[in-house]
């Protein structure tokens, strides 16, 4: 190949940067975008400072006044989501997590022949009624670095359904807490 050769295809490809370059700066001044003055739809967002005292106030509810009118069906139902990474039947396999048959009053983070997370382990303890319930409402948010992505559940008669579900997955449940006045 001759030095002319080169240059014709050196100059065909420096020719076509040049089209490419001057093409993109004629687009950008012909279709140049527009930003709107205001968005086209705002995202609402909570309010921390002045809704603090009142989710207090809502939380305030202890678990024991809830489960007296908690339903273990509405809980069958609305303990489907969970389906996806547990499993409910007595001696039944562990997926992402473990098997939740007979799990009120266990030993948190041991046993079922599942590796919990150390942050789990860590916490210890036991699932009663009311760690049950902190726990559902925001699992990340009561144990910090657990490995359940569960969001969690927000409305407090849901959380009591699934809990009183979780109940009577037991050959012996145990009897559901008296609401103290």
């Amino acid at each position: 190949m001759d030095s002319f050769e080169l240059n014709k295809i050196l100059g065909a490809i420096l020719g076509t940067c040049l089209v490419l370059m001057v093409t993109s700066f004629a687009a950008q001044a012909i279709f140049a975008p527009a930003m709107p003055a205001k968005p086209g739809f705002e995202i609402a967002v909570k309010e921390a400072a002045g809704g603090e005292k009142q989710a207090e106030a809502k939380k305030a509810v202890p678990i024991e006044t809830l489960l007296q009118t908690a339903s273990a069906e509405k809980g069958k139902s609305a303990a489907k989501k969970c389906g996806a990474c547990h499993t409910f039947e007595k001696g039944g396999p562990n997926r992402v997590g473990p098997n939740l048959y007979g799990v009120v009053n266990e030993p948190r983070g041991e046993g079922r022949g599942f590796n919990f997370s150390a942050a789990m382990k860590a916490k210890g303890g036991t699932w009663t009624f009311d760690e049950l319930n902190k726990f559902l409402e925001n699992p990340k948010g009561y144990i910090p670095g657990t490995a359940m992505g569960f969001a969690g559940i927000k409305k407090d008669s849901e959380r009591a359904d699934v809990i009183a579900y979780l109940n009577s997955l037991s050959e012996h449940p145990a009897p559901l807490p008296t609401a103290s006045k």
